[in-house]
């Protein structure tokens, strides 16, 4: 059975930030993620996870100026200095919170130029080498232009390929199946083919964003699936609910345990 995580950036809304992991929790998830968690200390989130007994599964590096439009630095020749600082901030958290797992944002570049690949090259080196002195595996998700318009890494291949290339022991494939079901379809396949290199796994509806319930996607067979092909990471709930989140749980009542079940039913 899949390992749902919450993506509290996402999910649990109706809630401040850090009351989402006392939500989550009561509603029955016993990981979370998240896009960025630099608002609070991380002793504020580290308290939320233990007294919830929640894993943090994922977050963010630093993305730069996220209010000004920037979504990454990695791929920006001029801002390797503040990639440098970021991963060092990162680490902070993780090392607080006990997150095993970070994602690099690589930013809005041209793919095709010469100085953003290999500014995006060097970065991924860095801070790959960084999180392996503390044990963490460094992720890469590419992501669609519709929501994104010009990320650099928006091709499911170039992140194969360059991970293959780099033969890094942490760098691992973030696999968004909204992302990958945008980009190019396929995703059963995909997942066939790409699971030794995946670290972690993100779930919406296409094309809506939605709760995993329908639409273009069949998930009940994508997590038997996932089972078959012995996945043993977390599957990360990236999705915005239609209305009420405990109120769109229903999706999981196949997938979640007993106690989960009730909560969802009240």
């Amino acid at each position: 059975m899949p390992a749902f995580a919450a993506n509290l950036t996402m999910m649990f809304t109706e809630w401040a930030f850090l009351d989402r992991f006392d939500a989550a929790a009561e509603a029955g998830f016993t990981a979370v993620e998240y896009l960025f968690p630099y608002d609070h200390p991380p002793e504020a989130v580290a308290a939320r996870l233990e007294r919830n007994r929640l894993t943090q599964a994922l977050f963010n590096l630093p993305p730069g100026d996220w209010a000004a439009g920037e979504r990454g630095l990695a791929a920006l020749p001029d801002r390797f200095d503040a990639v440098k600082a970021g991963v060092e901030r990162a680490l902070d958290y993780a090392g607080a919170t006990g997150c095993t797992r970070l994602h690099l944002m690589a930013g809005l570049a041209d793919r095709t130029d010469p100085a953003a690949r290999a500014s995006y090259v060097r970065a991924v080196r860095h801070a790959a080498g960084r999180l392996a002195e503390q044990g963490v595996d460094l992720l890469l998700e590419p992501i669609n232009g519709r929501d994104m318009p010009g990320y650099f890494l928006n091709d499911f291949t170039e992140a194969e390929t360059l991970i293959a290339t780099l033969d890094l022991p942490n760098l691992r494939l973030q696999f968004d199946v909204y992302h990958r079901q945008i980009l190019h379809g396929d995703v059963t396949m995909a997942l066939r083919r790409l699971m030794p290199m995946i670290g972690h796994i993100q779930i919406a509806s296409v094309p809506s964003r939605h709760e995993p319930d329908g639409e273009e996607l069949n998930y009940p067979f994508l997590f038997t699936e996932l089972d078959r092909l012995g996945y043993a990471g977390f599957v990360g709930c990236e999705y915005r609910p239609r209305a009420g989140t405990v109120e769109g749980l229903g999706w999981g009542l196949g997938w979640l345990t007993p106690n989960r079940a009730a909560v969802i039913r009240g």
